[in-house]
């Protein structure tokens, strides 16, 4: 199957529909969308997304990726197994004086749904920080073995540099550097520190149990040599971005 026969398939069957149902609100035949949900089928963007509206799915989910985004990095083969578990599952019957869902409830879309959920479990909303730390947006990074670079996806994050103080190690203004916890001053690495009341990126070199080396490098190569209690060790840099 493709993701998006996997993705309208798993849909459908929590929504209860079957495919005749599906076909005829699409004005498709059945055995269209069949073929498309075992992925023997080629469609175009607009009626793929005119089937996925139809099952219950919206363009754009709470966190502004279109679902081509997620289809393209998400593989349901891994979560496939839950999904159906969750299907499978026997809902609570409702109380009569329930009332019935409004058109806007039934449409709230992506979230919610057991794909935002599976979604949730393999990618992360990972924040963009600036120079005050604080998140300006957002990306998608994957989660492997509950881990994002080997740490704790809530802790990692990306900051947006905000000048050239590191162009000679490759980092320029505007970059985004995706970073991950460290207390503590990593021989070598370039870490995000607070010193004298500000927020750095710095190459750090250790001198001893009690003194670093701050590296930068605009125009020149400059250092200083701080004491490590007088500095604040943020995160560690593991990877830079830079978008066109």
């Amino acid at each position: 199957m493709s993701r998006l026969g996997d993705l309208i398939r798993t849909e459908r069957i929590r929504q209860k529909m079957t495919t005749k149902q599906v076909a005829r609100r699409c004005g498709v035949s059945e055995s269209y969308l069949e073929a498309v949900e075992a992925g023997t089928r080629i469609i175009g963007d607009d009626q793929a997304r005119r089937i996925l509206k139809t099952i219950g799915l919206r363009q754009q989910n709470e966190a502004e990726f279109t679902l081509d985004d997620i289809a393209a990095t998400v593989d349901l083969a891994q979560v496939q197994p839950r999904l159906a578990a969750k299907a499978a599952a026997p809902k609570p019957r409702a109380p009569e004086t329930e009332k019935v869902a409004s058109t806007d409830e039934k449409e709230e879309g992506i979230a919610g749904s057991i794909w935002l959920d599976a979604l949730q479990s393999v990618m992360k909303r990972v924040p963009v920080m600036n120079a005050v730390m604080k998140p300006v947006r957002y990306r998608l990074l994957p989660v492997e073995n509950g881990r994002i670079e080997g740490a704790n996806p809530d802790k990692v994050f990306y900051f947006l540099v905000p000048d050239d103080s590191m162009r000679g190690f490759r980092i320029h203004r505007g970059d985004l550097v995706l970073t991950v916890p460290a207390q503590s001053p990593v021989d070598g690495a370039v870490m995000l520190i607070t010193y004298n009341t500000h927020r750095y990126l710095r190459k750090i070199k250790v001198l001893n149990d009690r003194q670093v080396l701050l590296q930068s490098y605009d125009r020149e190569y400059e250092q200083e040599t701080a004491e490590i209690n007088e500095i604040g060790f943020l995160s560690r840099a593991v990877q830079v971005t830079f978008e066109l």
